[in-house]
């Protein structure tokens, strides 16, 4: 049996070979829902996590009764998910864009957490919860004034104050009888997160971005994600032909932990922190 010690041990190491892949080099860093963990928002596939069957693109645009469900359990966990706070990981990677380090973060995230916790290039591969478009008209709502209205055409809806909060700021509601779904204020057409939606493609030009950042930096950090999603496979093999360092931090078996160059098996608040701390500055 590996004793606590051990482990701990073994992710010493494999920061210290971490910090040796990458010293003197630019790196992008791509990350998942593992670093928003300690922040409150749960993992899809980390150990614990429920089992979730999301709602797909082609439900939500097809069905009025979907999208009365989504929109609810959408409001109700995202008044707790704009609560989060950045936690160690985001900031560590704040800075170590400020220092020169990092060129800049590619999430999976929809949370907004790396952009309030200081990074400035961010490339939100998965879209933002942030915002809310019309999918007929494309006027754009910020998602705070669209809270407001839900609560305004719904008083009865209340925001229980413990809710089991998804990674992409929804919760399952109880019950969606009676919900007045919000439309576009222009032109009465449907709205949509600006979030994709299992089952739907991630925007070409969104990824194009990501791959711009990978091409211009000279090593490859990924942090909190199983790779199970293929952008960020597709991302890990655009480094590994130009031989750059890939180091993957997770907690848990990846898809590509036999492709990369260090595995640290490790929190991703206290691992990015310990890069941050270790990598000379740029600048």
């Amino acid at each position: 049996m590996t004793t606590v010690t051990e482990h701990d041990a073994a992710a010493t190491d494999a920061v210290s070979r971490a910090v040796e892949a990458l010293a003197g080099r630019r790196i992008a860093v791509l990350t998942g829902a593992g670093v928003s963990t300690d922040s409150g928002i749960p993992d899809y596939r980390g150990k614990g996590a429920p089992v979730r069957t999301p709602m797909t693109v082609e439900q939500f645009l097809s069905s009025e009764a979907a999208r009365r469900r989504y929109w609810v359990g959408s409001h109700l966990g995202w008044r707790a998910f704009a609560a989060s706070e950045p936690n160690g990981g985001h900031l560590a990677l704040a800075d170590l864009e400020q220092s020169g380090i990092a060129t800049g973060v590619i999430t999976q995230n929809v949370d907004g957490l790396h952009l309030r916790a200081g990074s400035r290039r961010v490339v939100e591969l998965h879209g933002t919860m942030r915002r809310v478009f019309c999918t007929h008209c494309g006027q754009v709502f910020d998602r705070r004034d669209l809270a407001q209205r839900v609560e305004a055409d719904n008083p009865w809806i209340l925001v229980p104050e413990n809710v089991a909060l998804g990674p992409d700021g929804d919760v399952l509601p109880e019950t969606s009888e009676d919900f007045v779904v919000p439309v576009c204020t222009v032109c009465g057409g449907m709205l949509k997160p600006d979030v994709v939606f299992f089952g739907e493609y991630i925007p070409a030009e969104k990824f194009r971005e990501a791959e711009q950042l990978v091409h211009t930096s000279e090593g490859l950090v990924i942090a909190g994600s199983s790779l199970v999603v293929n952008s960020g496979i597709r991302l890990l093999e655009r480094a590994r032909r130009r031989r750059l360092p890939v180091v993957i931090v997770n907690r848990g078996l990846t898809r590509a932990d036999a492709r990369a160059t260090v595995k640290v098996e490790g929190g991703t608040s206290e691992v990015l922190r310990a890069l941050a701390d270790a990598l000379p500055s740029a600048r």
